[in-house]
């Protein structure tokens, strides 16, 4: 393969922003709380319905650079995008995002014509909303949220799990959180008046952010907390003893924020995170104690 060819794969790479496949990891939400996770045919439905959220996702970020390119131009760090910078052809662009979309129903039929319906839905929620709704202060933060319950159901049907209402609700809580965070981080990386790429920050302001960040926040911890206490999740794990994650939960949103007042202008919250070890071992040891309440009926005897 020529150097010119190696260099186009890894430039189209770049525009499906494959750092941003960890939002789809909340796939595996109905897997873990379901205790299924010991169960190869399960896992690989999972991982499936996993593969399809990244395809569609991916798919979702070339859409979106197709209708921004104009405006990312005059950006000073997104006029670097590969569309935006001319260095992939709009028409390329759009072939590879129809490829993807492609490749996606056909996994979301294997898993069944549910989650094609849930795709088909998620991709067009994504066409809306880069074409309008990102431009409308809040709805658009509310409209990315819903993309992360539809994660959450795809998860479910793709193992024939119906997630709980607590599940619903820490999704959307969490989801809300990320989102309203992001907002005030690329608010302040971002002259308004000499580059405005997203219109929409206009109708934005730090001060308000700052009082909207805290509600979420704590909105979120506390649906989290009655989750953990909720008669079905006793009944299911026959203990309380989740709500020793609890800590962690805290920990996890306490620091993002910490990494978004401190981000250098300019930096992606979703790249810093990824890489912000403090986070990483955080989230392991959620998963870890998280695993021996769920599978295997550690239960902590306090918590019984």
């Amino acid at each position: 393969m020529s150097k010119i060819n190696r260099n186009n794969i890894l430039t189209l790479l770049v525009t499906l922003r494959p750092s941003h496949w960890i939002k789809n990891t909340f796939v595996y939400a109905p897997l873990v709380f379901s205790g299924r996770f010991t169960q190869v045919p399960v896992c690989i439905r999972s991982t499936l319905a996993f593969v399809c959220f990244c395809l569609f996702s991916s798919a979702a970020y070339i859409i979106n650079d197709l209708f921004d390119r104009n405006e990312d131009r005059q950006h000073p760090v997104k006029k670097d995008r590969p569309i935006a910078a001319g260095i992939i052809n709009p028409l390329i662009a759009t072939v590879a995002g129809i490829i993807l979309i492609i490749s996606g129903f056909i996994i979301a039929f294997f898993l069944g014509w549910s989650m094609a319906a849930v795709m088909m839905f998620y991709l067009l929620i994504n066409v809306i909303y880069s074409s309008t709704i990102k431009h409308i202060a809040i709805l658009d933060v509310l409209v990315i949220s819903f993309c992360f319950i539809l994660r959450i159901v795809g998860g479910g049907i793709a193992i024939s799990v119906v997630p709980s209402h607590w599940l619903i609700l820490c999704t959307l809580m969490i989801s809300m959180f990320l989102g309203f965070t992001k907002r005030r981080a690329e608010l302040l990386a971002m002259d308004l008046e000499r580059h405005n790429s997203r219109p929409v920050l206009k109708d934005y302001s730090v001060a308000f952010l700052d009082q909207v960040i805290p509600v979420v926040t704590g909105a979120t911890i506390i649906s989290y907390a009655l989750y953990t206490v909720d008669e079905h999740t006793l009944t299911v794990l026959g203990s309380r003893a989740m709500l020793v994650t609890l800590p962690f939960v805290i920990y996890g949103l306490v620091r993002y924020i910490y990494i978004i007042y401190h981000l250098k202008k300019g930096d992606d919250p979703t790249e810093t995170l990824i890489r912000d070890v403090s986070s990483i071992i955080n989230l392991l040891l959620w998963v870890f104690i998280s695993l021996l309440v769920v599978k295997y009926g550690v239960k902590f005897d306090y918590f019984r």
